[in-house]
């Protein structure tokens, strides 16, 4: 079959991208050559669209503002635009007296990145992050946002869990058929006094006593579907549920088989997640077969996936991808306690059989240093630190695995990338990702291996100064009004930023910068323990997802006031980029 036909906006993308690429290669990568790198790339606020509101389980009030932009949680008031159902719902009914909130309640921050594109339409696109009724008391569901050549950009809260307090760890998966699945963790607290979350187990205390405290669900978005409200029963579709103290499930997964090979079970959804016993987490994987209307098989069976002997804190960040001949490969990280959890190491398992059964395959990656909880100079906590994909062509007779890890070695986050063409017996000397100059953050890396065999590497980047007050850069970025502290400072503003490689990772030129402007991340940052806590969140994930139509899209996070954004609330930022074409 020969390639997509490429629109002409495209073809003229693609050879703006061409330059910088060719540029970046013949210069030296100074943060004047980096800015400048985006040349040609459109930002997309996605969120900003539409007004969303939901009825949350639990109401939480406290406000932090005007400091740094906050403004607490705020009724709706009609404000919603998105066709959503406002609530309350189904998954709320039986809750306990004072739950769930009197009325519906406005979405202002999105917080945590995926995105993903249907491989039946390269030009259908739909992402997901957490949809924020307050950052103060990191009070959320899920949402999504959805973009296709047919309909303009449509959003809204994932139906199906309300009745939990928080949804969290937006991650999703498209089939053959173009059905979207999503797998979600929905969990119960309350606030103390204090504003922290308290996750007593006891049905006189939890908010909603009908409901399991914690719970792996799934939901999925039809093929063809065009309103908000369009997500497939059952609602709630759980797969795994925990009800008791030193049962935490966390950091779930999701893929599906895409692959065509006569070994393959094409359409299998595998989800993954970790349960975290006491402290300890434990690794699980469940499946089941998807069909072309949208419904799936019953889930299988929970079981534990294998570890390698001396994996004292368990294993977790399990991140699933299935090779071209139906193998499905996931990484596993451990961390070591015996050095304060500053370092660790990377495994891999493997099913050859459709996930019946499953080992451990070739040698761990060493984590030599690991990123501290919270990076420098601002208050926001580190993510998931490291990523994983399988090559789409075969070299030497196996499918190339790649992993990308962060690296704290040199003081600062650098982000790092192996590969291995014998199923993880031997990997190759790493190679640095981000390539500045200056010592500064880099971090959250995602990859994606497209058609052709392109591998893309996408993370946050620190590396240029905050606007300073007073400028346009500095109005619009809140620094002016709301950060003044952040002007001209380094190591502290965000920017995102991606790497192209051949499948054998000869890079493409040098970094490219996604982001169209230098974004504040203390602004309206929420917090994950309780209003007077000191740790922050920008999200755990960057959304990085290659098409069969020759562009890689990528979703991140921005404070930036573009226009659309005039309270600087964390929103939905998403970029498409031709890939570079490894076959041509």
């Amino acid at each position: 079959m020969g390639r997509t036909r490429k629109s002409a906006a495209v073809l003229a993308l693609t050879a703006a991208v061409t330059g910088v690429i060719a540029a970046s290669a013949a210069s030296s990568p100074s943060s004047s050559t980096y800015a400048e790198s985006n040349e040609g790339i459109v930002n997309t606020f996605a969120t900003t669209k539409q007004t969303s509101c939901y009825t949350p389980e639990v109401p939480f009030f406290v406000s932090l503002g005007p400091a740094l932009g906050y403004t607490g949680m705020s009724a709706c008031n009609g404000a919603s635009t998105t066709g959503e159902n406002l609530g309350p719902y189904p998954t709320q009914a039986g809750s306990n007296p004072g739950y769930p909130a009197a009325t519906p309640m406005l979405v202002k921050d999105h917080s945590e990145s995926d995105i993903r594109v249907d491989p039946t339409n390269p030009d259908h696109v739909i992402g997901t992050s957490k949809w924020f009724v307050s950052a103060e008391g990191y009070n959320h569901q899920l949402g999504f946002y959805e973009k296709s050549p047919a309909s303009p950009w449509i959003e809204g809260h994932i139906p199906g869990y309300e009745g939990w307090t928080d949804n969290t760890d937006p991650v999703g998966a498209f089939d053959t058929f173009g059905n979207f699945w999503f797998l979600d963790l929905a969990y119960q607290f309350f606030y103390d006094k204090n504003g922290g979350h308290n996750f007593t187990v006891g049905k006189s205390q939890e908010p909603n006593p009908v409901q399991p405290a914690e719970v792996i669900g799934a939901s999925v978005r039809p093929h063809g579907s065009t309103a908000a409200t369009q997500w497939g029963a059952p609602q709630p579709d759980i797969v795994a549920a925990y009800d008791s103290v030193g049962n935490e499930p966390d950091k779930q997964w999701i893929t599906v088989d895409r692959s065509t090979s006569p070994t393959s079970h094409t359409n299998r959804i595998y989800a993954m997640w970790v349960d975290f016993h006491f402290v300890t987490p434990v690794p699980y994987v469940s499946y089941a077969d998807a069909s072309m209307i949208g419904t799936h098989t019953p889930w299988s069976t929970p079981q534990k996936l294998p570890e390698p002997p001396h994996t004292p804190t368990g294993a977790t960040y399990l991140l699933p991808h299935v090779a071209p001949n139906g193998d499905i490969y996931t990484t596993v990280t451990n961390f070591d306690p015996a050095h304060q959890y500053a370092s660790g190491s990377i495994f891999i398992d493997k099913s050859t059989d459709g996930g019946v059964t499953w080992q451990t395959v070739g040698t761990p990656i060493s984590l030599a240093a690991v990123t501290p909880e919270i990076f420098a100079n601002t208050t926001f906590r580190d993510g998931i630190i490291d990523t994983f994909a399988v090559g789409t062509h075969a070299i030497g007779g196996h499918y190339p695995l790649y992993v990308a890890y962060e690296d704290y070695s040199a003081g600062v986050s650098n982000v790092l990338l192996t590969m291995s063409t014998d199923d993880g017996g031997h990997w190759s000397s790493p190679v640095k990702v981000n390539d500045n100059t200056s010592p500064v953050d880099e971090f959250q890396p995602n990859l994606s291996v497209s058609p052709s065999g392109t591998v893309s590497v996408a993370f946050y980047d620190r590396r240029l100064q905050c606007p300073q007050a007073g400028t346009p850069e500095g109005d619009a970025a809140g620094i002016t009004s709301l950060d003044p502290t952040a002007a001209g400072r380094t190591n502290y503003c965000v920017n995102a930023s991606v790497q192209f490689y051949h499948p054998n990772l000869a890079p493409f030129g040098g970094n490219i910068r996604l982001t169209q402007h230098t974004w504040d991340p203390q602004l309206n940052a929420p917090h994950t323990g309780s209003p007077s806590g000191t740790e922050t969140f920008i999200g755990d994930y960057f959304g990085n997802d290659a098409s069969v139509g020759g562009t890689d899209w990528f979703s991140f996070v921005s404070t930036y006031d573009d226009g659309s954004n005039p309270l600087h609330q964390q929103q939905q930022i998403v970029v498409s980029v031709p890939t570079p074409d490894s076959a041509g």
